[in-house]
């Protein structure tokens, strides 16, 4: 049997480690996606301190994982709301990130309260997505695997 050249880095992989050497290397060295990378962030708070931690950790996950590399999700409920709506405070930070593949998700329940205290529901910020509950759609994403965060 001919010996062939390596031509694969799985092949240089396996030779390393036949030969005792350290073999780390990430998904971003090798060009790998990890599509395992999904994350949901929680909005609850009308603080806008709280909010801008939210959509810092959006940017952040997508610059240091690399924007194909990470879905992220960011669910607003209750008082949080007011970050998908005309009240928001950054609502280019919002566009901007929604344009670079954020989704961001609004919390129908929250909306209808909305609704019977001012006689109309909220307008939403272009790009948001109206889910059934905030809650219900963050445990739905928690049991498919994604993490959780709340700022």
């Amino acid at each position: 049997m001919k010996n062939k050249p390596l031509q694969s880095f799985g092949g240089l992989a396996l030779f390393l480690i036949a030969l005792g050497a350290p073999c780390h290397a990430s998904a971003a060295e090798t060009g790998a996606l990890d599509p395992g990378h999904k994350v949901v962030i929680q909005v609850s708070s009308a603080d806008p301190e709280v909010q801008n931690l939210a959509l810092n950790n959006a940017s952040n996950l997508q610059q240091l994982l690399g924007m194909d590399n990470v879905k992220i999700e960011v669910v607003a409920y209750g008082p949080g709301l007011s970050i998908l709506t005309g009240e928001s405070k950054m609502p280019e930070r919002v566009q901007s990130l929604e344009a670079q593949g954020v989704r961001f998700s609004a919390c129908h329940v929250t909306m209808l309260g909305i609704e019977r205290r001012t006689g109309h529901l909220p307008k939403l910020i272009d790009g948001v997505v109206v889910v059934p509950g905030g809650v219900v759609r963050i445990i739905d994403l928690q049991q498919r695997g994604w993490s959780y965060i709340r700022p």
